[in-house]
């Protein structure tokens, strides 16, 4: 009895783990449900975003009720990715967060490796805060650069692929082999607008140039118009509609490499003027040690005198030098 007891309790571990990820309120609004479903579509993705643990709640507080789901992933880089892809098309974006879109209704943002959704309620900035502190593990790596020109692009459009699962849903016309993800590859796409028609951009970031100018030749001979900058190659998803737009597009993905120099940053060394203080201070210890050291001779002369200790103290030796 006591080992299925023991069983039971590990069995449900897992469960009582998976509902730890989200507070027991936020503001004035209590939890109400636990460990509500979630239905995951496309399992590969999130597969490859690393997903690690989820958690879903309702929230109540009269008369405002709400749900929050919350989702785990790899890394930054990953909750980028999956919040482009779960964004809303008529979503709009939202201050709440650098990366956060707000619906009529609800507010979807990434925070470190979080996605969180909530639905039915747009929180104030304290209740943000609030829940940002209640998640553990947060991984605050820096966001990947992005290269993909801004001007054109439809809202809501853009992609971020670091595998081939999200490569066949986003950009199914690029063949795997040509990306290359297992030598480092990670890509963002968007759909970019003109009145003759939207053409859809990619543009693959690799570890090397080598890397990269070794896979262009891949691109082209899948049919598609590809351009290399740096690590850098920019491509067309499919055969676009308006071939100069596309190679408008793709003409201004450019890789520029920066080169930091640390900057010296003065102390107190580098001053003139406190080192002709610090001469100074030298000075005066020097001469302090050399009246205390003189005073200390005399007085003991004057002690060994003075009690006849040593007729010899005051003999002075004379050289008689003519």
């Amino acid at each position: 009895m006591v080992k299925m007891r023991f069983l039971l309790v590990a069995a449900l571990l897992p469960a009582l783990a998976a509902a730890a990820i989200l507070p027991d309120a936020i503001g004035a609004h209590r939890r109400v449900t636990s460990g509500l479903r979630l239905k995951l579509a496309d399992r590969p993705i999130w597969d490859e975003l690393g997903l690690k643990d989820t958690d879903s709640a309702g929230y109540a507080n009269v008369p405002n009720a709400f749900t929050l789901s919350a989702f785990q992933l790899a890394d930054s880089t990953a909750a980028l990715a999956a919040f482009d892809w779960q964004r809303p098309a008529a979503s709009k974006p939202s201050k709440a967060a650098p990366l956060a879109a707000e619906t009529p209704d609800g507010l979807l943002l990434a925070s470190g490796n979080y996605l969180l959704w909530f639905r039915g309620y747009k929180p104030s900035k304290s209740e943000l805060e609030a829940v940002f502190e209640s998640l553990q593990h947060v991984d605050h790596t820096a966001l990947p650069n992005l290269y993909l020109p801004g001007m054109g692009v439809v809202p809501n459009s853009e992609r971020y692929v670091t595998g081939p699962a999200a490569l066949q849903a986003f950009l199914p016309g690029i063949p795997a082999a040509a990306a290359a993800f297992q030598l480092g590859a990670e890509a963002q796409s968007a759909v970019f607008h003109s009145p003759t028609g939207d053409v859809t951009v990619a543009v693959f970031n690799y570890p090397t140039p080598q890397i990269a100018m070794k896979q262009l030749p891949e691109f082209e001979k899948a049919g598609l118009t590809a351009k290399r900058s740096g690590p850098l190659v920019a491509v067309t998803a499919s055969a676009a509609a308006n071939p100069d737009l596309a190679a408008g597009i793709l003409s201004q993905v450019r890789y520029q490499a920066q080169v930091t120099i640390p900057e010296h940053i003065p102390t107190l060394r580098d001053n003139i003027g406190n080192l002709v203080i610090n001469a100074f201070i030298l000075i005066g210890i020097l001469l302090s040690i050399t009246l205390v050291a003189g005073l200390a001779v005399g007085a003991y002369r004057v002690f060994q005198r003075r009690g006849g200790r040593d007729p010899d103290a005051d003999t002075m030796i004379r050289l008689h030098l003519q």
